[in-house]
């Protein structure tokens, strides 16, 4: 006689070990993602808090911080007599320039190049090579190399173009030389991108649509841009982000001059709390978070118009 409840046991054994129990905690999860939630916190995410702690503070670096809450914020957003106010809207407002001048080309010159390599030209994977290689470039490198081109006295640009133009001390030509200089050592990346992009449209779609009789320039806005407005998007608001955090170009190519016509808000970041004499790193601070605040209201209103579009 066989035994009901021995064999409804053996049943019930087989089905949990069939479906794991749901509640049992698995840890190989938090094993991969730990080292990176590590190096997150100790890198990113506690700079960032110190950073606004630091900017309700007045300190110097030295000593012990001194909280003086809204005071720092006070001076640079509303003192119209202090020196730091100035700063701020010279900073910024020139920072405001940068993003706009550079990322529309950043976002143009890449996505014509990548659609003119999709054709599978002759030398295609030299190409790419020769677009992509500045940006393995340090910015030291770069400019240096640069400010030697663009050199008044012994420059190759103002010896071939017959000119006598001092490029790097005179507006608009410090302004032209940035932007150029800064389209060329970061297309590279960008381009990559939207080529990885049109590879993964289907050709169905070109074929369809030249049947329909569209010409080329139909296809790209029809077809091309709407296919890969999710790699648009991206490199839309990474290139803004990194645009905002401009430094090594107008420091080290233009000094910031004429005048403090380049000057961005980071050069006067580092001035006021690193730079010689005595540190003002709650000024800094203060200001490095305007920085931050404009950067996600950017970002926030290019998701919101981006995604509306799509």
């Amino acid at each position: 006689m066989i035994n009901t409840g021995a064999k409804r046991q053996v049943n019930v054994s087989a089905a949990l070990d069939k479906y794991p129990n749901k509640n049992r905690l698995n840890l190989s999860p938090y094993l991969y993602i730990g080292p990176h939630l590590i190096l997150f916190g100790i890198f990113f995410l506690f700079p960032t808090l110190y950073g606004i702690y630091i900017s309700f503070t007045n300190w110097d670096l030295i000593g012990e911080p001194e909280f003086v809450g809204m005071a720092n914020y006070t001076e640079i957003l509303f003192n119209k007599d202090s020196t730091f106010y100035e700063q701020l809207r010279i900073g910024l407002g020139n920072t405001f320039k940068f993003v706009l001048y550079t990322v529309p080309a950043c976002i143009i010159v890449p996505l014509l190049l990548a659609a003119a390599l999709n054709t599978k030209p002759k030398g295609m994977t030299f190409f790419q090579a020769l677009f992509y290689m500045p940006t393995l470039f340090s910015v030291s490198a770069v400019m240096i190399v640069f400010s030697m081109l663009f050199s008044v006295s012994f420059g190759p640009i103002n010896h071939y173009l017959n000119v006598d133009t001092n490029w790097l001390s005179n507006q608009p030509y410090a302004w032209i030389t940035l932007v150029i200089v800064t389209v060329w050592w970061t297309i590279g990346a960008n381009m990559i991108i939207y080529q990885a992009a049109l590879n993964g449209i289907p050709k169905d779609l070109y074929e369809a649509a030249s049947i329909d009789g569209a010409n080329g320039v139909q296809k790209f806005f029809r077809i091309t841009l709407p296919s890969i407005r999710a790699q648009l998007l991206y490199t839309v608001v990474i290139t803004t982000i990194a645009q905002f955090n401009v430094y090594g170009q107008p420091l080290m190519l233009t000094k910031g001059g004429p005048t403090s016509s380049t000057t961005v808000l980071l050069m006067y970041i580092q001035e006021n709390a690193f730079g010689s004499g005595i540190s003002i790193a709650g000024i800094g601070a203060a200001m490095a978070v305007v920085l931050g605040l404009c950067i996600m209201v950017v970002s926030a209103i290019q998701f919101f118009f981006l995604r509306q579009r799509d």
